[in-house]
């Protein structure tokens, strides 16, 4: 039974069918294949990340009854392979929500996981036909967009609000449907910083092709015209991949111990660091007026690229809410373009002299 109305297509990770009153529901299968691990790699890397979606509806794990819990997931597969995979060995029912492919907690943000896309479903669904209870377990990251009382009021459904963590549902049902205190806090570890450093460096990579690409070009300015710069300007290449990998790598791996709580204050401060000690240990040239003008544009341009590439760990972050990241969006990023705009002029100048 699926919110579409389109059959559902063979998929590797249903197993079987469970027979209803209202129909035949597709089982899931619990454990996570290759394929499934693959597909989390991929988007992990930012690969058809928006298109990697269930169909929504309703599903089966185990040999649900009537009176088995009810799990709510969004349509984001990775989301919704995180619950399957922590329901090892539970019967239960999964109702999947449209939230146009996006992650529960930020579809909460962005209002495709709230409180009428759940009514919705569960009138869609049939649930009320198909379970003798009136309760649904909404993951906790769901709550900014859920209204339980209007839940309640709407479809007479109760709503209980699980852990944080799939990990921890096994233990949640089994003390009642009673998270304890660490069930409800929301941690950002630093497993659940490394692995969003794949995407940054995967997505942005075509700008910084671009820039790297402009670059090699302007290096062969002088004022005796244009010449093909070569590997000449091999240490600018580098001197942007060491500005663009160190900043999407060493802001999420050192976040909690940088000062500072705005991003793009942590990204230049990483930036920053990095152009001095390039600059001390020789691949910033510092000697005559040529190598300071550059050395300055340097110092200038690797804390500009460090900031930007900080503030787009943000809305992954538990450190951030949604009108601070507007605040900082407002002075931060001026500061950054205007900033990059003088390093590359002083960068620039330096190839006349």
């Amino acid at each position: 039974m699926h919110m579409n109305n389109e059959p559902l297509r063979e998929k590797h990770w249903i197993v079987g069918e469970v027979e209803t009153s209202q129909g035949i529901i597709p089982r899931l299968a619990t454990r996570l294949d290759l394929l499934d691990r693959l597909g989390a790699i991929r988007v992990r890397l930012g690969v058809g990340r928006m298109s990697y979606t269930v169909n929504p509806g309703l599903y089966a794990v185990g040999s649900p009854m009537a009176e088995s819990p009810v799990f709510v997931s969004a349509n984001y597969k990775l989301s919704f392979d995180h619950l399957r995979s922590e329901l090892e060995g539970i019967d239960g029912w999964i109702m999947v929500i449209d939230t146009k492919g996006v992650n529960v907690w930020c579809a909460a943000g962005k209002g495709t996981f709230g409180t009428a896309e759940i009514v919705h479903s569960i009138e869609t669904t049939q649930l009320s036909k198909i379970v003798n209870h009136h309760t649904i377990i909404v993951p906790q990251l769901g709550a900014p967009g859920v209204s339980a009382h209007k839940v309640k009021q709407d479809s007479s459904f109760r709503v209980i609000f699980g852990p944080v963590r799939a990990h921890d549902i096994p233990q949640f049902l089994a003390d009642n449907m009673k998270a304890t205190p660490a069930m409800r806090r929301v941690l950002f570890t630093l497993g659940d910083r490394t692995v969003l450093i794949p995407m940054e460096l995967v997505t942005g990579s075509p700008y910084v092709f671009g820039i790297a690409v402009a670059l090699f070009f302007l290096a062969g300015l002088s004022k005796n015209g244009f010449a093909f710069p070569g590997w000449s300007s091999a240490s600018n290449l580098l001197l942007l991949l060491v500005a663009y990998i160190g900043s999407c790598v060493l802001v999420p791996l050192l976040l909690p111990w940088l000062p500072g709580k705005a991003f793009s204050w942590k990204g230049a401060l990483v930036g920053l660091v990095l152009a001095v000690l390039f600059i001390l240990i020789g691949v910033i040239p510092y000697s005559q007026l040529k190598g300071q003008l550059e050395a300055a544009g340097w110092v200038l341009l690797m804390p500009a690229i460090g900031a930007f590439m900080a503030m787009n760990f943000t809305g992954a972050s538990t450190y951030t809410s949604l009108s601070g990241v507007k605040r900082e969006m407002r002075y931060a990023v001026p500061l950054q373009i205007v900033t990059a705009a003088l390093g590359l002029i002083l960068w620039v100048t330096a190839r006349f002299f």
